[in-house]
């Protein structure tokens, strides 16, 4: 699917919360267990990097997953404090626009499976990284040139920014102050 940059830009430019798929989005989807059977999950420090700026910048970041005792974790560790566990994603989306008084227009979701298409359907703006199942890269406004767990986030936080004019204050900020 190819994606037509500028009416990503224009949907971009609107966005007010980024709400995330977790496994094969922030994650790889591989799953990792020691002999002990503990499960282990990797996520990328550029996604952490690309939460923290967008929120720097006024922009909500959510994750929405079914189950995951790891992923509330990573939130908590990156500041992420829109963490929900639910099945219905779509149902939780309207919950969240609900909440925070916004319409789809202004909602980003960002999702790599056949279930996540219901969710991306609804909102204003459908991401899918590189590595996404083609039903969903055809849905979506935007395709990552990275793949799930290797800096989805990262890339898609400074699209977004660039296309509300807030990267360059973003890179004078934390250029020359840090996060601070």
């Amino acid at each position: 699917m190819v994606y037509d940059q500028n009416e990503a830009i224009e949907k971009a430019s609107k966005i007010k919360i980024v709400i995330l798929d977790v496994h094969g989005v922030l994650t790889s989807g591989h799953i990792l267990y020691n002999d002990e059977g503990v499960k282990f999950q990797t996520f990328s420090h550029d996604d952490g990097f690309g939460a923290n700026m967008l929120m720097m910048m006024g922009i909500e970041v959510s994750m929405i997953t079914r189950k995951s005792k790891t992923v509330a974790v990573r939130c908590e560790e990156i500041g992420v404090k829109r963490f929900y566990q639910a099945k219905d994603k779509a149902a939780k989306c309207k919950e969240i626009m609900e909440e925070m008084g916004i319409t789809a227009e202004e909602v980003c979701f960002v999702g790599d499976e056949i279930i996540d298409m219901g969710v991306m359907r609804l909102v204003g703006f459908a991401v899918a990284p590189a590595n996404a199942v083609p039903e969903v890269k055809e849905i979506s406004h935007y395709v990552t040139t990275r793949k799930g767990g290797e800096g989805v986030l990262r890339e898609l936080g400074e699209f977004i920014l660039r296309a509300q004019g807030k990267w360059k204050p973003l890179v004078d900020k934390v250029g020359n102050k840090g996060w601070g």
